[in-house]
């Protein structure tokens, strides 16, 4: 049998969870009922949701803008985990699906809003690194709460580490970051010339 190649699915996702325990790879992810595959796909959300939270490149938008509705609330996408004003002068936070000036005690806007979002994207929208990460993340979580060995724990664990560190290389390369540009120490001193 030829295998994809394309980015880890969620299906490939569930699987590795799968055999990170003994169990047999599955052909769809459709399963009826409370079973070890839905309980595999639930963690993977979650691990997911975790990940992405942080704020990667991928599911984050910058300078973001926000209108004012009918009723002089903003709102913001559903799939949003985080929000921050572009105008680091306001105290906006998110309350359900709505900014709140914490300054004025109000979910009233005038104005359109401008901010970062950070997105909640479906698995097959990531990048690889961060379905590899997510992928080897949630098998151990997997395994800790189905199993509990320690020995396994261990194994995964180091696994999961070099995960995340491929994941940060992958943010490194992709974000144009560099040493003049995202230093603090770097800026001062360019600032003094």
């Amino acid at each position: 049998m030829a295998l994809p190649l394309t980015p880890t699915t969620e299906l490939e996702a569930v699987n590795v969870m799968l055999t990170s325990i003994g169990e047999q790879p599955v052909n769809t992810l459709d399963t009826p009922g409370i079973s070890v595959v839905s309980i595999a796909r639930t963690i993977l959300h979650q691990t997911s949701r975790q990940v992405q939270e942080r704020g990667l490149r991928c599911n984050t938008e910058t300078d973001f803008p926000l209108p004012v509705d009918e009723h002089g609330n903003v709102r913001v996408p559903a799939n949003t985990l985080k929000v921050d004003p572009t105008d680091h002068t306001k105290d906006y936070v998110l309350r359900g699906d709505r900014l709140y000036d914490r300054k004025n005690r109000t979910y009233t806007f005038t104005e359109p809003v401008r901010v970062d979002l950070v997105l909640f994207l479906p698995f097959g929208e990531l990048p690889q690194a961060a379905r590899e990460y997510i992928t080897i993340r949630a098998a151990r979580i997997f395994q800790t709460r189905v199993l509990g060995s320690e020995t396994l724990h261990a194994f995964t664990l180091e696994d999961e580490r070099q995960a995340f560190h491929s994941l940060i290389a992958a943010e490194v390369e992709i974000g144009d970051y560099n040493v003049f540009d995202h230093s603090p120490t770097i800026q001062r001193m360019l600032r003094r010339w």
